[in-house]
């Protein structure tokens, strides 16, 4: 029987919501002690200049055992 990670990290997938990750977290046995967003950035080149544009946010919960 292997032991959890007292620390673990868990990104809301794009086909659920924040509260069916939450709902994920506590069924594993963690509780989220912090939320992250980081934006996703898409590459597009216009007359030779390329642009970063963000088009999404990823977050992400970082969670301790309970």
């Amino acid at each position: 029987m292997s032991k959890k990670q007292k620390k673990k990290k868990f990104e809301v997938e794009e086909t659920e919501t924040i509260d069916d990750c939450l709902n994920r977290i506590a069924a594993e046995g963690y509780i989220p002690v912090r939320r992250m967003e980081e934006p996703v950035f898409q590459e597009v080149t216009n007359d030779g200049k390329t642009e970063h544009i963000p088009v999404k946010q990823r977050i992400i919960f970082e969670a301790t055992l309970q």
